[in-house]
């Protein structure tokens, strides 16, 4: 019976090794990107919540014509170039909602200032968003800050306590945040 399970287990090792190597190198590349990659990992008591993107640039147009490609209410892939994945480690509340550990594909519908948040099933160039496959829908709050503009498009967290933090996005002056607890 020993034998067997070592058997087994090199050959499934391998084969989980080989698959993260393959979405490693779908995300890497050796030339320099026009929106480069970025990730953010914020650990919420004992979960770790983890994003990883692509960060378009404004390069001198109107950022609420980038979020809204054509008009209000479509979806916006949430970044550039691949999906947006967010994993969460363990099972959390994400804008009031329950979603249980694993990866996931993150777009939004910007819609003035009330935004929808998509957590999906399926891992993708950015534009192959599908509706079948929307995991999770929980609505957000817009808003337009004082602060200086962002150039690139950024997710980070603030608001963090041992329970919570709010997931921010946060484009130009235009900023989203979707709090997620773990109690």
């Amino acid at each position: 019976m020993k034998n067997i399970i070592q058997h087994l287990f090199l050959p499934i090792l391998a084969l989980f090794l080989i698959s993260g190597a393959a979405f490693a190198q779908e995300r890497g590349n050796a030339e320099a990107r026009v929106s480069p990659n970025a990730s953010v990992s914020q650990t919420i008591g004992t979960t770790v919540v983890s994003v990883t993107y692509g960060r378009p640039g404004i390069k001198g147009r109107e950022v609420k014509d980038l979020i809204n490609d054509t008009v209000d209410g479509e979806v916006w892939r949430t970044g550039a170039n691949e999906s947006t994945a967010i994993t969460f480690s363990q099972d959390v509340m994400f804008g009031g909602s329950k979603a249980e550990a694993g990866t996931y594909s993150l777009f939004t519908i910007p819609n003035g200032d009330a935004w929808t948040i998509i957590l999906s099933k399926k891992m993708s160039w950015g534009t192959q968003y599908d509706a079948a496959e929307d995991y999770l829908r929980v609505p957000a709050a817009s808003v337009e800050t004082d602060a200086p503009e962002t150039e690139w498009f950024m997710i980070y967290f603030d608001t963090l306590s041992n329970t919570e933090a709010h997931l921010n996005l946060h484009w130009g002056n235009i900023k989203v945040a979707v709090p997620i607890s773990t109690s």
